[in-house]
């Protein structure tokens, strides 16, 4: 068994213009101060990192590192989930996901295709230059506008589609290996790789890839009314990465899953701030650490009620008091004896 690694922040929610959120020493300064000790970094935000120069020197890697450190937390992992979001989008999206991208790429899906692959290429490397061996994206979608079809999926449609998916993904999941770095896709709403089933798919059909791998957030499982915990019994083995976030699912005789086209505040599944919404994680940090889950528990902060500022003070706290340490022992090795093999038999009856 591990020990999880923690707390640490993403820092894709808190980025801003005001400080100590527009830049990347005084975020850090002010995460550090509320208790964290690692951050992820969102590779889409220039104010957070030079992507380009730390994937092409080691050099500047080295000292982007110990910069991060120099104001008190360490960098966990890269996220590049805007990035693979461009990998796969279907055109009805074209208008809305533009603004993931370049504007030199907007109204462009070939060209803004081809940087979103540029950028995840760069971050095996810079997470290599980085000496971390996991990176976190999400997996665009092709098929979720049929995810509740009327009229029926055309046969053959979801495999077309997963096939397609992974003709996409496949020459950057071998440089992804060739870094010695695993990609984890964060199973998400929204993306073809939604829930375990469509996880299972798509590893089919990359060949069981060995660099595809997941990133374990609950808080959709919630919304989806997944059982999150079993999940982690089915794919404990993929999971390299962990967001702690919170959600709560209330259905009422109006609304349901679906959520009825209504703002987050309203909607009956929604995100909340870590020990407002109904997720066990007593239960989930017990089954990683029994599992020896070695990497880190990051708070992704996303709430329709509370104040960010509020809930990353109260999840830095509430991430350390859900830490595990551990046992190197068994509780009842005080009455263990040495082996006999002796004895063994005639307790056997041998």
């Amino acid at each position: 068994m591990t020990t999880i690694k923690g707390p640490a922040l993403f820092l894709a929610q808190f980025m801003g213009d005001k400080p100590p959120f527009n830049k990347m020493e005084s975020i850090c300064r002010w995460a550090a101060s509320l208790g964290f000790i690692g951050v992820q970094v969102p590779t889409v935000d220039a104010r957070c990192i030079d992507l380009k120069r730390v994937a092409e020197s080691k050099d500047f890697a080295d000292e982007y590192k110990e910069t991060i450190r120099s104001y008190g937390v360490e960098i966990t992992e890269l996220s590049t989930h805007l990035q693979g979001q461009l990998v796969a989008v279907h055109p009805a999206y074209d208008q809305l996901f533009d603004g993931f991208a370049p504007k030199a790429v907007h109204n462009n899906p070939k060209a803004r295709q081809a940087w979103a692959v540029d950028q995840l290429k760069l971050a095996a490397k810079a997470s290599r230059n980085l000496g971390i061996n996991v990176c976190v994206t999400f997996s665009g979608s092709l098929l979720w506008h049929t995810v509740y079809p009327w009229p029926q999926r055309s046969m053959g449609l979801v495999d077309d589609g997963f096939k397609e998916l992974a003709k996409r993904w496949l020459p950057i999941l071998n440089h992804f290996d060739k870094y010695g770095v695993d990609l984890c896709f964060e199973v998400h709403a929204g993306e073809d790789l939604h829930d375990g089933i469509t996880f299972e798919r798509f590893w089919e059909a990359t060949g069981k890839h060995k660099r595809v791998n997941l990133l374990y957030d609950p808080s959709h499982f919630i919304l989806q009314q997944l059982d999150y915990i079993q999940y982690i019994d089915h794919y404990h083995s993929f999971i390299k990465m962990f967001h702690v976030k919170d959600a709560e699912y209330n259905p009422t005789g109006k609304c349901g899953v679906y959520g009825g086209y209504q703002d987050w505040r309203d909607r009956p599944g929604r995100f909340r701030s870590l020990g407002d919404g109904q997720v066990n994680f007593k239960k989930i940090f017990s089954k990683l650490a029994q599992y020896g889950y070695p990497g880190w528990a990051v708070l992704e902060w996303e709430c329709c009620i509370k104040h960010p500022e509020q809930g990353a003070a109260e999840g830095a706290k509430f991430i350390s008091d859900h830490i595990i340490r551990v046992t190197d022992k068994a509780f009842d090795d005080f009455a263990a004896t040495q082996k006999n093999s002796r004895l063994n038999k005639k307790i056997l009856g041998l």
